[in-house]
């Protein structure tokens, strides 16, 4: 597309610029991550893992992780967002493949720490994008968009996965990693394409801003702030940290929980999983328009108040109705929480400081998933069930409630 027909185009680069993020979500967080959780019980019994060594599994892909987004903000300030996605990606879809061929726990562990790496550049790197090309009362939404498409991979994953587990027998789940690991490689040359690094290199102006405040944008986001030595950033990593150590406990272990203690299929509890999939594809979209209205702290608060009851009612262990509860308060606000986080960096540090200040945030919130799988999992394999772990999720999301309710307003008006 040219940038003649770019600015003559009835609609503004920046929704298609929204539209290939969820691509590129899809790629690195939903397949790269969330297909772990269903791959995870026959890959763990054609390789006799334990419960720890599954923990340990997704505690490597979210060191990964934390490596990718250390080094973010610098790689991003050098060579822009388009080619750390990328390459990102790029990574992400081979080594994939490459762990349709595992034979051992390190072999695997190694393999999905480099898939962290990753997973973590491309998220870290696309959801930066929101504060360049979207004026401050339309972040949310678009964040939003992006993150359907965590929703979208974990429904397609919850019936592709079992299908293909059933149709290939014991090394269903290596199928799996290839043909998913090909998938991200396609979408890494689509985000190629498609993505540019700021408006300005198509002529145009982030959505929300017109000629006459184009100068005070231009103003307000020349501003340099030392993000490491800020106490709002240091706030809003503890409430991503709680994050990150909460929900990846229920995404790693819900559906071995539903296969080995409540006794369901792995074609039944995939299915549960689809229903969180499909909860999901609003969460983002519906949360992140309401922080626009309500404020970032009311949003967050919100969404953390649902994952606490999310978690508390799969700990008891009670049946039926509780058991799909559980899954609703989950699926709901799945990605609401990353949605509204990338918008509220940008209002609180501004276009400039946006993507250090994110990658900055996003290793805080790494180390939650580091210590959560790897602990959920000791918790398990000591007490013999995964209901420990999930109270113990529930308590951390109360004290991330009350952390969000004390955020101030920003100061930054772009």
């Amino acid at each position: 597309m040219t940038d003649f027909q770019v600015r003559k185009s009835p609609f503004h680069y920046g929704w298609l610029i929204a539209v290939t993020g969820t691509f590129c979500i899809i790629a690195c967080l939903g397949l790269g991550r969330f297909a772990l959780g269903m791959l995870l019980p026959s890959m763990g019994k054609s390789l006799n893992l334990s419960y720890s060594q599954m923990g340990y599994i997704g505690t490597g892909n979210f060191i990964g992780y934390l490596i990718a987004v250390f080094i973010a903000g610098n790689v991003i300030a050098r060579y822009g967002q388009r080619i750390y996605i990328f390459f990102s990606l790029l990574l992400v879809g081979i080594t994939m493949v490459l762990l349709s061929q595992g034979s051992s726990f390190y072999y695997i562990l190694f393999l999905y720490i480099l898939t962290g790496i990753g997973s973590g550049g491309a998220n870290v790197s696309m959801m930066s994008l929101v504060s360049t090309w979207f004026d401050k009362k339309k972040r949310g939404k678009a964040a939003g968009i992006m993150t359907i498409g965590s929703g979208f991979a974990i429904v397609f994953a919850g019936f592709f996965i079992p299908f293909i587990n059933q149709l290939k027998g014991e090394a269903g789940w290596r199928w799996n990693w290839a043909i998913l690991g090909i998938l991200v490689i396609i979408i890494a040359f689509f985000c190629y394409i498609i993505l540019r690094n700021n408006p300005k290199e198509l002529g145009l102006s982030p959505i929300g801003y017109n000629d006459s405040n184009e100068k005070k944008y231009e103003t307000i986001n020349v501003k340099e702030i030392n993000i490491y030595k800020s106490p709002i950033i240091y706030h809003l990593g503890a409430i991503y940290f709680l994050f990150g150590y909460t929900y990846v406990i229920y995404a790693t272990f819900i559906v071995t929980t539903l296969v080995k203690e409540r006794g369901f299929s792995e074609s039944i509890a995939g299915n549960f999983w689809s229903i969180v999939g499909f909860l999901s594809l609003l969460s983002g979209p519906v949360f992140g328009t309401l922080s626009d209205k309500l404020g970032r702290k009311i949003g967050f608060a919100i969404v953390f108040l649902f994952q606490f009851l999310s978690y508390l009612l799969i700990a008891t262990g009670l049946p039926g109705v509780f058991l799909y509860a559980s899954i609703f308060f989950y699926g709901v606000v799945a990605w609401s929480i990353p949605t509204i986080m990338a918008a509220a960096v940008g209002d609180y540090v501004g276009q400039n400081n946006s993507a250090k200040a994110f990658g900055f945030i996003t290793f805080i919130f790494g180390l939650g998933q580091i210590t959560g799988p790897a602990i959920a999992g000791k918790l398990a394999e000591k007490t013999g069930s995964f209901s420990s772990s999930f109270y113990m999720a529930s308590v951390m999301t109360f004290v991330a409630i009350l952390l969000s309710l004390t955020l101030k307003k920003p100061v930054t008006s772009k």
